[in-house]
């Protein structure tokens, strides 16, 4: 199996980042140890706007000119899907309770939002009330998650404590997808995200975020 071909490897502007997601022009960002969400320019690599969240971020996605973010919420790490508003922040009125209370990473079709339940190896289609709609089993443990075209890819590991890491892919078409693994992640990786030609991971425990192909 090939290994990803890392394109740039980028200081993160703060400690721990978590979630990432891609809406056309910016990368965002979401911090487990500030709590707070950054939007990237890739160009200059600059923060363009930072907003506190409700929780800590551990996924997010971009949805018609907007952000859902998974959100572990105090006191208990309740996990709520919640609103971003690029120009105005978080939305108090919108809150989405993740399915069984747990929940890690985000994507989105078009039409459904999907979550990943980590530990469970499977991701949830969800309906436009929080319904599951559609069970996914995936072979591995999901520990980042992004949709491109009928394609659901994901970032996954068998063992979180090593460094065996893959870039895996599964067929949305298909009633019962199978788990294809298309490359080798040599760390290990948090997130999932695209910008049209190369993929972006992070880095965690070194505080870095990755643009690969």
């Amino acid at each position: 199996m090939n290994t990803i071909e890392e394109i740039k490897r980028l200081a993160s502007p703060v400690p721990k980042p978590q979630s990432l997601a891609w809406d056309g022009a910016t990368l965002w960002m979401g911090s487990r140890q500030t709590c707070h969400i950054y939007a990237l320019d890739p160009v200059s690599w600059s923060v363009l706007s930072e907003t506190p969240a409700p929780g800590t971020p551990w996924g997010m996605t971009a949805v018609n000119g907007e952000l859902r973010v998974l959100c572990g919420e105090p006191p208990d790490d309740n996990r709520i899907v919640r609103r971003l508003l690029p120009a105005t922040g978080f939305d108090p009125a919108f809150r989405l309770p993740c399915p069984d209370d747990t929940g890690s990473q985000l994507g989105f079709d078009g039409q459904r939002l999907h979550v990943s339940q980590w530990y469970r190896q499977r991701v949830l289609a969800l309906g436009p009330n929080g319904e599951v709609e559609r069970v996914i089993p995936v072979a591995h443990q999901i520990c980042g998650q992004v949709i491109v075209g009928h394609w659901l890819y994901l970032v996954t590991t068998d063992d979180e404590e090593t460094t065996d890491y893959w870039l895996s892919r599964l067929d949305l078409r298909e009633p019962q997808p199978d788990t294809e693994d298309v490359a080798h992640i040599p760390f290990a990786a948090r997130a999932l995200a695209f910008d049209g030609t190369h993929f972006w991971t992070n880095h965690r425990e070194r505080n870095q975020i990755v643009c690969f192909r």
